[in-house]
């Protein structure tokens, strides 16, 4: 079972993108979801989290105020609404589940990784 992440794409600096997780198999309702990216040469790192019942976590202070997770428990889906972006923010975006309302800052507590959406922050 795995989450199918999309709406990554090309966009130029300052513009902005939303990204969607969605699930199939399972309602998302349960899980804490988290959004991730890898950029070329470097190692997957968390952006945000939002819990079953928790409000958002984000990691990196580079993200915050710019970026906004957020739930549609009827779409079961989860939004990442990306603003203000940057070259740095150039990444596959990925996202994960852990079961629970907590956001773990550890990656290998997050389940059923899809194949990511990739945004590229060019002019």
């Amino acid at each position: 079972v795995q989450l199918q992440a999309s709406g990554g794409g090309l966009v130029q600096p300052g513009g902005s993108l939303r990204l969607s997780c969605a699930a199939s198999a399972f309602t998302l309702e349960h899980y804490a979801i988290g959004w991730f990216r890898q950029a070329p040469g470097k190692e997957r790192e968390g952006v945000a989290c939002i819990g079953s019942s928790a409000g958002p976590t984000y990691w990196p202070d580079s993200v915050k105020g710019r970026f906004t997770i957020s739930r549609d428990k009827a779409k079961n889906t989860v939004y990442l609404q990306m603003n203000s972006l940057k070259p740095e923010d150039t990444a596959v975006y990925y996202c994960a589940s852990v079961i629970g309302s907590l956001c773990p800052f550890e990656l290998s507590e997050y389940h059923n990784w899809g194949q990511g959406t990739e945004v590229t922050v060019s002019s």
